[in-house]
């Protein structure tokens, strides 16, 4: 098994991945641990947009910090981890929004989305993420 160089980390974390993020839920709780998706460019904050009034947004305040990991297991098995502080919180925008539905549905399928979004889900907020520790592993061909 192998790390990841810093630069293959930071590519793999760029491309399109489901995410696993983990917040703390306290101290007698196991963290809360959820899909979602999210957004990074190379040396850049990872982002995810969320509701503001949804669980984990609250328990990231609380916490000020989470933790993402992506894998794949083809056509390599590889993951990265990446945890850190929470560096700032933003409203939600119809920029961010079309940004992270365009990163990961076919363009046939981001307007529907876009107006799915718009019409059921309450206040966004853009929580970003400053990598702070890292963990990745390369354990070659799935």
């Amino acid at each position: 098994m192998a790390s990841l160089s810093v630069h293959d980390r930071e590519l793999f974390l760029a491309e399109p991945h489901v995410a696993a993020l983990s917040v703390s839920a306290g101290p007698d709780r196991g963290p809360v641990t959820v899909p979602i998706w999210y957004q990074y460019e190379q040396g850049g904050e990872a982002w995810v947009l969320t509701e503001a009034k949804s669980r984990k947004a609250g328990l990231i305040a609380a916490a000020g910090r989470f933790s993402l990991m992506v894998e794949t297991t083809t056509p390599r098995i590889r993951y990265v981890s990446v945890e850190g502080p929470v560096s700032r919180t933003v409203p939600g925008t119809d920029d961010l929004l079309l940004e992270i539905s365009e990163r990961y549905l076919p363009p046939e399928r981001v307007q529907a989305y876009l107006d799915l979004a718009n019409s059921q889900f309450g206040e966004q907020i853009a929580i970003y993420l400053r990598p702070e520790h890292w963990l990745t592993a390369d354990l070659g061909p799935g």
